[in-house]
């Protein structure tokens, strides 16, 4: 299964995506809880995919998606985001993210989102 990189400034919402993946089989290899240990991680270990949450402090997951695609333009993110960040969406999809997931979680939806990701 995937090796997935868990991005969000929230430790409840960390824990809630790293159950779901572990429940689906993938693997967490790291969690950051801003863009910029997201970048450092990223560069690190070169996950399969990146769930990117996108308000955080130091660099927000916008930011870190154009700076992950510069240098890894194969990689594979989707956006968290909460009900009614409709334009940071666009802007999240417009840097390069591949899909989005809104928060709160709904195991399936997030699910689908990652095998349509990985494809």
């Amino acid at each position: 299964m995937a090796k997935v990189l868990v991005v969000d400034d929230a430790k409840f919402m960390r824990l809630t995506i790293r159950n779901i993946l572990t429940n689906s089989n993938h693997t967490v290899i790291g969690e950051a809880e801003n863009g910029k240990e997201a970048v450092a991680l990223y560069r690190n270990h070169q996950p399969d995919l990146v769930t990117m949450d996108i308000t955080m402090p130091e660099m927000n997951g916008i930011e870190a998606v154009r700076e992950i695609l510069n240098e890894f333009p194969k990689a594979k993110i989707i956006m968290c985001s909460a009900m009614g960040q409709q334009r940071l969406i666009v802007d999240a999809i417009e840097a390069g993210a591949k899909d989005f997931i809104v928060k709160p979680f709904d195991e399936n939806r997030v699910l689908e989102a990652i095998k349509r990701v990985l494809g």
